[in-house]
């Protein structure tokens, strides 16, 4: 399934500094950035739930907002895209 993922991490302390970095990270380690704070991540359900834990245990629900959005497994059709950044078909091949 198909998982968007934004952020909105205070940066007011050097802690939240810190949060955002390891937000950022967890986010890299399971999709593809594709703005500043929001990642496309294809998951199946248990690391989704994986994803959502480490995400939960880092972020300060007082001062830091995490949204997460499941477009499911059908999400081609669901995703329109305009602009300048190409969009990468995350479940196609990777070639280095």
């Amino acid at each position: 399934m198909l998982v968007l993922i934004t952020y909105d991490v205070s940066t007011a302390s050097s802690g939240g500094q810190k949060r955002l970095r390891r937000v950022s990270k967890i986010c890299q380690n399971y999709g593809q950035r594709v703005q500043n704070s929001v990642f496309e991540c294809v998951v199946d359900s248990t690391q989704f739930a994986i994803l959502k834990l480490k995400l939960l245990g880092v972020i300060d629900i007082k001062q830091d907002s995490l949204r997460i959005y499941q477009l499911g497994n059908n999400y081609k059709n669901k995703i329109e895209h305009v602009g300048v950044k190409e969009s990468i078909d995350l479940e196609g091949p990777l070639i280095l």
